[in-house]
């Protein structure tokens, strides 16, 4: 009968269009409205408002019966990026209880995060998703990018919430919505086993920077992390994962402060051909943050979370200025040393004399990327004599011909070509030596004819 239940949840909630919502197995109860006993409310990215940041952003759960505090025991809130990866932004203590019909999970570092049950350090991005956990089976889900089934993305442009219909089982944009926060609507229970609430104490470190190209020595290699949250993060029982190993941390990263990291049992790769990827892993296995730089590293550079784009995406930048255990400084360009300024151009220090001092003579000037002179091309346009004119394409003076009636005749001549006559004459001259030639060589035979013709008619 269960299962029965379940399916019919399963394909009601496809026909309504839950927006990538997915629920349980017949472990958790599912009610005729297809509703878990825990769902989603309602959830806002945050916006950046008048040059503030992460306004507004929050995540509202609610149950269907509050007659009865509800034991928050392995319930946990995943947040999937839009690259599709998957992390546990807050795990519940097992000694937590929902007590209201309600409650509020704000960012940390967002205005207003007070006024929240508890807080969480990942922000949301624009075109995202997040699911509800609990013992490690997904209870509900709503995603907003737009595809596959998922809501809507939110705009910048536009803030809204989106907000769930319990009538419809749908969500929907909306412009106009205030969260409920109450204050007793969560309670942790003290005097219960202390040890049960580690499974979250490493949840809000986050990766701030890392520096793998070094000069002379491994040691200058070193990870940063900060800690985002309004309260200390223990460390102990957390770990530190690359290529397939975990390297065990320990101390404590108290509220916003940057925590250096130098591996010593381990090196990072100085510009590997492939991303890298770096994990934290949370003392029950979990990852909790995750960084891969890329290659492009450089000597003197490391590779830091600058801030946040209007999605809430996290910004990374190559910088030349290094701030282990401080707030991070984006540097474009190398600081030169004395002596050379940049160029920009190629990025490369160059002497400050080959570029700002050297003077060249006039009619040429100086290139500051090999700093030599080079003579200027001077292009002048080229004046023809009255009666000429300049073809642009050959650059050369041409004749000017007018033909006014009066220069021209109307009435077409007829020439011969002074060829046609030379050709004339030396066939003429050709036929004359031939006849000569004849007649020198039949000088007998021409004399005897003669003789005996004009000799007979005498």
């Amino acid at each position: 009968m269960k299962s029965f239940i379940l399916i019919c949840g399963i394909i009601l909630g496809a026909t309504l269009g839950l927006g990538g919502q997915a629920l349980a197995d017949d472990s958790v109860y599912l009610g005729d409205d297809g509703l878990p006993d825990l769902y989603i409310k309602a959830v806002n990215p945050g916006y950046t408002v008048d040059g503030v940041g992460n306004v507004g952003e929050f995540i509202e759960i609610a149950r269907k019966d509050s007659d009865a505090s509800l034991s928050l025991a392995g319930t946990a809130v995943s947040y999937t990026n839009t690259s599709g990866n998957s992390s546990i932004i807050f795990e519940f203590p097992e000694n937590s209880w929902m007590t209201g019909e309600t409650l509020l999970l704000r960012l940390a570092s967002s205005p207003g995060a007070e006024l929240a049950a508890v807080n969480y350090t990942k922000t949301l991005a624009l075109k995202a998703g997040i699911r509800l956990e609990r013992s490690g089976k997904v209870v509900d889900q709503v995603c907003w990018t737009g595809k596959d089934g998922c809501e809507t993305e939110f705009k910048s442009s536009n803030p809204t919430t989106l907000v769930r219909d319990k009538l419809t089982n749908t969500f929907e944009h909306m412009s106009e919505y205030e969260p409920v926060y109450d204050r007793e609507s969560y309670r942790v229970d003290e005097d219960t086993d202390k040890g049960m609430a580690v499974v979250s104490q490493c949840k809000g470190l986050e990766f701030s920077e890392i520096l793998s190209y070094y000069e002379t020595s491994q040691t200058e290699q070193f990870i940063e992390f900060h800690n985002s949250a309004a309260e200390q993060i223990l460390l102990d029982g957390c770990k530190i994962r690359y290529k397939n190993k975990t390297y065990d941390l320990a101390g404590i990263v108290r509220a916003d402060e940057y925590k250096v990291y130098n591996p010593e049992s381990f090196s990072l790769t100085k510009n590997p051909t492939n991303s890298n990827l770096l994990e934290i892993i949370d003392v029950n296995g979990v990852v909790v943050d995750a960084l891969e730089y890329p290659n492009g590293q450089r000597k003197g550079t490391s590779y830091a979370l600058i801030g946040y784009n209007d999605d809430g995406e996290e910004l990374w930048h190559i910088t030349y200025a290094p701030t282990p255990g401080l707030p991070n400084n984006y540097q474009e360009f190398k600081t030169c040393e004395a002596g050379k300024v940049l160029n920009q151009e190629t990025g490369n220090c160059v002497k400050a004399t080959a570029v700002t001092e050297k003077v060249c003579k006039e009619g040429y000037y100086l290139n500051i990327l090999t700093g030599r002179c080079k003579k200027q091309e001077e292009k002048t346009e080229k004046v023809c004599k009255e009666g000429y004119y300049l073809n642009p394409e050959t650059n050369r003076c041409r004749k000017i011909v007018e033909n006014n009636g009066a220069d021209y005749s109307l009435t077409p001549e007829n020439h011969e070509e002074k060829s046609s006559f030379v050709a004339l004459y030396a066939v003429l001259g050709v036929l004359g030596l031939g006849l000569v030639y004849l007649v020198y060589e039949f000088r007998k035979e021409i004399l005897k004819l003669f003789r005996k013709v004009f000799l007979k008619s005498h």
